[in-house]
Formats: structure tokens, C-alpha cells, sequence
């Protein structure tokens, strides 16, 4: 293996090492999470957290063929995809059971741990180290540093990170400047409005000591001391008169004179905090080929798994963005690129009989789109997204009926692949067809502000587009107030503002509804999203209210609100390791008052919400149990198979071979087939073959069971029919009761 070879892959598994330890923590924290969850709706929550978390670490162990870390990762989304769908309760053993597994992956990246073993499998070897027997030769200066100081330093991504955040903590400033300007023309505002009620009456003022002298002049006694001491205050309250004009306009002139300066400051203070923002930005952005300098590799350790054939253009790759983007998008983009091999592309042979050529293209190119947007374009030229097969899994898993599945377009149709759960992989594996990655791709972008779209045409590829700001901070913010609370609502997500009266609010089915482009969309108060005391309601039907509609995974909902105030840039802050999750809130803004308001988490107000809408009890039924035939001539794995799926609520036939199972089919119904594939009489590959050719069984799921665990082995279940190839060598039963709970 070349040199260059070798320091690639060192950098890589230094990179994966990073990675890794932030997957294995979040692990650990929301195991920690899990076991003092308060309420089953938390505990699914973590589940699904910790569920994908698994899934990502095992996607990036495959690229650095760290095969013990996979596995590991394999037995957690196993375990949490049981625990996910109600297989598996909660128990002190299962708990006991993760953490240790939890622990091991933890020891498998600790020195001599995974980072050893992986290198092993690399075929690398970690650099030996000696004691240094006399103090170390002087390192060779670079031709700069022969001329002086170096022009360039080291520093640590976290310093960089620090500094950004406290330039980025400037921003507030600039609002705060700008009320203080605000504040110093209303003062400026009422002195003008005193000069201007002065000016009514200044004249009559001035008169006062004339008319208390035409008032002596009238024959009263001027040596009256009444009218003495009267003439006396007058003529100090007209001294002091002349006295406060003149000192007031004096304050006037210099209020005006500070607010135009304070103008000018607060103009230059604006440049300079943009200035100083913009370039700690650049320092902290990394180009694009730091995040795909791995990827030509694992497109080639992907294409040789599934027997393709494909190349990686990259374009692009100098274009620079934030790192903290960079390190969220990468789980994406690596779901993006498994995508296009397990399921766009076709095998060499496919290509050749379509005319294509034998050797596929995966494009990956980044452009800028704008001064704070980039997108990143992810396409291939294999056969593209089956629409009917989208549509049917959609239908399947109930996501849409199929009236509305009827009435959508190609492009909606296709958009339903990114709802977590939808698979077009007519096998279901070990590394496919659990119709994650693409949910965990729009949850990622939309997660940074970011959007995915799809475009595909059958025959020839698919296109996917992400749509990335290039910082996370900062963003604009629309101000609401419920009740007595101000929040900040991200605009990213916010799809439409409209006013609507009462009556234009709609009850259908126990939840309230508004007409959005002729399409009914759910409406709630945010009052009530939040758990907030409301003020009674007023009865007026015509009285408009504000609604915001927000969009987040393809979902809309209404958010009704009692006042719009304001949009403007905001600066998000954590709420402080005291408070690391709050439900509902992503953290918290300053703005320009010194108020410090909550800036809303729009995925959790959207579940929250999702939550508040009744089930239909109708639809609340018990189904029969369902019915399972399993062909295995193994005695101990036919008895296994069995235990496994009746303690699950199945029930079972076993049966020795295929020729048994045939007969069996025949005689009852059944709801899916499980079966081995190399049995007397007749194996698994010629009974799903013979499943598939009869009329009465072609929609009947079959599950393989096997110890063959080649490549072609797989492919040959697929060109038989077989549903699902789950290898014995692996076997986890909550894998097997899974896959069975996604086919039936």
C-alpha cells in the first residue's frame, strides 16, 4: 500500500475516532435519559434518538472497516428497533445489557482499543514508539520561518469556536445600539413637543410684569405690600421662565447633537461587529474537501459490497462553509451516497442490458447560491425512484391513504421517501431497507435551517438538493406574543403568516383546522403547545387572529398567536449546562431591551402538537394474530424459530422443507413465510421462486434464514422474490421480529 495510502487512512480513523466518541456519549447520555424517562412518550422519543444514533456511528465504522464497532452498533439498532415498535420492554437486564454493549464500544476507541484493531484491518500498523535516548534534533524550519515568523499558526478548533461565539455575541449589541437610538429621539421627540407648546405661550409669559404694572397703573396703592410681594413673584417667575428656555433649548441643541453622533456610532458599530463577525467566520470555515476527502473510498468499499461498479466526481470541493455545518451534514451525505448505491444504481449487468455503461457516476457538487446559502447537489445515473413502490410502502405503513395517494403528483409521490420507515429496497438486510437514512437526512437539514429536495427520472438517476445556510447562530426570528410571553419563532420554518377570523377555524374530527391553499391544515394555539394560562377567549366571530404556518418534515401545522411583532436577526444561545433539554425551547435570545426571550425548537413544537390531536378510538381494533409457515430441516433452528415467533404473538407452522411448505400453503392461509435456504427435497431459493409463480401467493412475504452470507447468495434472493435475507452468522431475534413486523 502506498505511503500515501497509509496517511490517509491514519486520517481517517483519527477522524473517526472524534466521531465516534461523540456517537458513543450521545449513547450513553440518552440510555441515562432512558431509564429515568417520566412518561412512555419520552421514553419513545429516546429511543428513536439513541435508535438513529446507533445507526449513524455503524455507518461510519463501515468506512473505516472497523467491522467490531459495526457489529456492536448492528445489536443496539436491533435491540432499540424491538424496543421501538413495543417487541421488547424496558427491564433492568435489557438496561444492564446496553450499557455494557455501550461500555465495550467505548473500550473497542480507547488507546489499543478500536483505533488498533482498525488499523489491523486496514492493513496499517500503529508507529512504534521508542524513549527518546538524547533530546530531540531541532525540526527543519520552513522557508518562511527562515525569513522570520511563520505567517501561519495552529490553533485548536475550539479556541476558534470560542472566538467566534463571543464575536457572534456583538450582534445583540448592534440592537442594543439601535434602541438606544430609538430611546434618545423619543427624548429628543418630547423636547421638541415642549418647544413647540413653549412657543404657544412663551409671549403671554413675557406680558406678566407688564400687566402687573398696567395693574398698579389702574390706581391701586403701588406700596401695597400685597401687591408688592405679587409683583416680586411674578417677576421671578418670568426670570426663571427666560431662564428654563434658554437652559432647555441649550439641552435641546445637545440631545440633537448626541443623538446624530450616536447615530454615526451605532453606523459604525454595525460595520465593524458584521466585519468582525464575517471574518471569525472565515476562520472557522473549512472546505468542503475536508468533509469528502473519505468518500472516494467509501464508494468504493460500498460499490464492491453490492457488485457495482461506480465512480465520485466531486465538484466544488474548495468552497468553504462553517465547520460546525460540515460536521452535521456528514451523516447525511453519507446516507445520501449509500442511498444512490443500494438503491439507484443497477448492477453491471442491468446497466449493460439498458445500454448504459458498466461503470456508474455518483456527482457530488457544491455552489454557492447565495452570500449565506450553498447547496449540495447529490446525484447518480442509475435507474432512479420507483414511484409505485413509494406509494405502496407509504400506504402500507399507513402514512396515506390511498385516496390522497391517488390524488398526488410524481413529485409529492417521490417526497414521501424521506418519511421515516419508507424503503423501496426489495430486500430487507442487515445494511438496507429499514428506511432510515433519507428521514435522518431531512431531519439533519432541516435541523441547520437547511431544506432536501428530490428530483428523479426512471431510466435515468436521481438528483438529491441540499439547501444549507452557512452558519447556524445567527438567523432571522419573527416575535410572537401569547398572552403575557414574547418568544422568537426561527423564520426558516415559517411557511406563511395569515390573519383569519374565528369562524374561518374549522373543527373536524376533535381538532381544529384552516384552509391553506385549499388544503385542510391542523390548527392549534400555541398557548396551548406551550402549556400556558390563556386568557378567556373573545367571543367575537370576525375578530382576526394571527396564525403562522410552519413547515418541518414535510408537515404543516397552524399556530395561532395572539400578536406579530416584529422579524429581525437574532443571536440563539444554550440555555447553560443546567438546563441541556428543554422541551419546546432551542434556547434563548438577548435583544436590543437587555430581555432575555426563548427562541422555540420547531420539530419539538410540532410533535407536541402532533400529540394534542385525538386518536380516533375507531380506529383502535384488535386484529387476529397473525399466521407464520417456517421451513427449516434443522430441528434446533426450526424449534428456535418457532419459541421466538409464537412468544411474540404469532401463530406458527413448522414445517422440514420446501416441498412440506408448498403443501402447507396450499391447505391454510398464511400471512408471511420464514425458511431456510438449503434444505433436502427442496431448498429456500426454488420454494420463493415457486411462491412467486403462483397467482394466490405473489404478494406473500418470505423471510430467508440462512448461513450464506455472500454477495451473490443475496442477489439471488432477490431475483427469487425473498423479501427479506437475514444471515444466521449474525442471527439477532429482534432483527428477525422487526423485519417480520415490517412486512405483515
Amino acid at each position: 500500500m502506498a505511503h500515501t495510502d497509509k496517511e490517509l487512512l491514519q486520517k481517517l480513523l483519527a477522524t473517526f475516532k472524534v466521531e465516534a466518541e461523540e456517537h458513543v456519549s450521545a449513547i450513553s447520555a440518552g440510555l441515562v435519559d432512558l431509564e429515568t424517562a417520566s412518561s412512555p412518550e419520552k421514553q419513545m422519543e429516546t429511543i428513536e434518538t439513541v435508535f438513529r444514533e446507533a445507526h449513524n456511528l455503524k455507518g461510519a465504522a463501515r468506512v473505516v472497516n472497523s467491522v467490531k464497532i459495526e457489529a456492536l452498533c448492528q445489536f443496539l439498532e436491533s435491540l432499540f428497533a424491538r424496543l421501538k415498535s413495543r417487541e421488547t420492554a424496558l427491564s433492568p437486564e435489557i438496561f444492564d445489557q446496553l450499557h455494557q454493549t455501550v461500555d465495550t464500544l467505548g473500550a473497542q476507541l480507547s488507546p489499543g482499543g478500536s483505533e488498533t484493531a482498525a488499523a489491523n484491518e486496514l492493513d496499517l500498523r500503529p508507529p512504534e514508539t521508542r524513549e527518546p535516548a538524547e533530546a530531540p534534533a531541532e525540526r527543519p524550519r520552513t522557508r518562511d520561518e527562515k525569513r522570520g515568523l511563520s505567517e501561519t499558526v495552529r490553533v485548536p478548533a475550539s479556541k476558534l469556536d470560542s472566538l467566534l461565539r463571543q464575536a457572534e455575541e456583538l450582534v445583540p449589541a448592534k440592537a442594543t445600539a439601535v434602541q438606544r437610538v430609538a430611546e434618545l429621539c423619543d427624548i429628543r421627540q418630547a423636547l421638541l413637543l415642549w418647544e413647540s407648546e413653549w412657543r404657544r405661550v412663551r409671549a403671554q409669559a413675557h406680558l406678566l410684569p407688564l400687566l402687573s404694572a398696567d395693574h398698579d397703573s389702574l390706581g391701586h396703592e403701588p406700596s401695597s405690600n400685597g401687591h408688592a410681594a405679587t409683583r416680586s413673584r411674578i417677576a421671578k417667575i418670568s426670570s426663571f421662565l427666560s431662564r428654563n428656555e434658554s437652559h432647555l433649548g441649550s439641552i435641546s441643541q445637545r440631545v440633537s447633537t448626541l443623538a446624530k453622533h450616536l447615530e454615526y456610532d451605532h453606523r459604525a458599530l454595525d460595520r465593524r461587529v458584521d466585519d468582525l463577525v464575517e471574518e471569525m467566520k472565515r476562520v472557522s470555515m473549512l472546505p468542503f474537501s475536508a468533509l469528502l476527502e473519505s468518500f472516494p473510498k467509501l464508494v468504493r468499499d460500498l460499490s464492491r459490497d453490492c457488485g457495482k461498479d461506480t465512480d465520485l466526481t466531486i465538484e466544488g470541493g474548495e468552497i468553504e462553509t462553517d465547520r460546525r455545518i460540515l460536521e452535521e451534514m456528514k451523516d447525511p451525505i453519507i446516507h445520501l451516497i449509500r442511498n444512490c448505491i443500494d438503491h439507484g444504481i443497477e448492477s453491471p449487468k442491468q446497466r449493460d442490458e439498458t445500454g448504459k455503461p458498466a461503470r456508474a457516476t455518483i456527482r457530488i457538487a457544491i455552489s454557492p447560491k447565495s452570500a449565506d446559502k450553498v447547496e449540495i447537489v447529490v446525484s447518480d445515473d442509475g435507474a432512479g425512484v420507483d414511484i409505485q413502490k413509494v406509494r405502496a410502502a407509504a400506504i402500507r405503513l399507513a402514512l396515506i391513504s390511498r385516496e390522497d395517494a391517488a390524488k398526488m403528483d410524481q413529485r409529492q409521490t417521490a417526497s414521501l421517501i424521506f418519511k421515516s420507515g419508507i424503503s423501496t429496497s426489495p430486500m430487507i438486510t442487515e445494511v438496507s431497507g429499514r428506511g432510515l437514512g433519507l428521514a435522518i437526512v431531512r431531519e439533519k437539514a432541516e435541523r441547520v435551517g437547511g431544506t432536501v429536495s428530490l428530483e428523479t427520472k426512471p431510466g435515468r438517476g436521481t438528483t438529491f438538493r441540499l439547501m444549507l445556510p452557512l452558519t447556524l447562530a445567527r438567523f432571522r426570528g419573527i416575535f410572537v406574543r401569547v398572552g403575557e410571553s414574547l418568544f422568537v419563532l426561527p423564520t426558516r420554518h415559517v411557511q406563511r403568516v395569515v390573519r383569519l377570523s374565528r369562524d374561518e377555524i374549522k373543527s373536524a374530527e376533535n381538532r381544529e383546522t384552516i384552509q391553506i391553499d385549499g388544503r385542510a391544515v391542523s390548527a392549534v394555539r400555541l398557548a396551548d403547545v406551550l402549556e400556558l394560562a390563556q386568557r378567556s377567549d373573545d367571543a367575537d366571530p370576525k375578530r382576526k387572529v394571527p396564525v403562522l404556518v410552519v413547515g418541518w418534515a414535510g408537515e404543516q401545522i397552524g399556530f395561532l398567536v395572539d400578536e406579530i411583532l416584529d422579524e429581525q436577526e437574532v443571536l440563539v444561545k444554550s440555555l447553560g449546562k443546567q438546563l441541556p433539554r428543554v422541551r419546546n425551547v432551542a434556547g434563548a435570545t438577548v435583544v436590543g431591551t437587555g430581555k432575555v426571550l426563548p427562541v422555540l425548537e420547531v420539530a419539538d413544537l410540532m410533535q407536541s402538537a402532533v400529540r394534542m390531536t385525538p386518536v380516533n378510538s375507531a380506529r383502535e381494533t384488535v386484529e387476529r394474530a397473525k399466521s407464520i409457515l417456517v421451513a427449516e430441516d434443522s430441528i434446533t433452528a426450526r424449534t428456535l424459530l418457532k419459541n421466538i415467533l409464537e412468544f411474540a404473538g404469532y401463530k406458527v407452522k413448522a414445517v422440514i422443507d420446501g416441498t412440506e411448505a408448498l403443501t402447507a400453503l396450499a391447505t391454510g392461509g398464511f400471512d408471511l413465510v420464514v425458511s431456510d435456504v438449503e434444505m433436502p427435497r427442496m431448498g429456500g431459493f426454488d420454494l420463493t421462486t415457486r411462491i412467486r409463480a403462483d397467482a394466490r401467493f405473489s404478494e406473500l412475504p418470505v423471510v430467508l434464514v440462512t448461513a450464506l452470507d455472500s454477495r451473490e447468495d443475496r442477489e439471488r434472493g432477490v431475483d427469487a422474490g425473498a423479501n427479506a435475507y437475514i444471515v444466521k452468522s449474525g442471527f439477532d431475534q429482534g432483527n428477525l421480529l422487526e423485519v417480520i413486523g415490517r412486512l405483515i
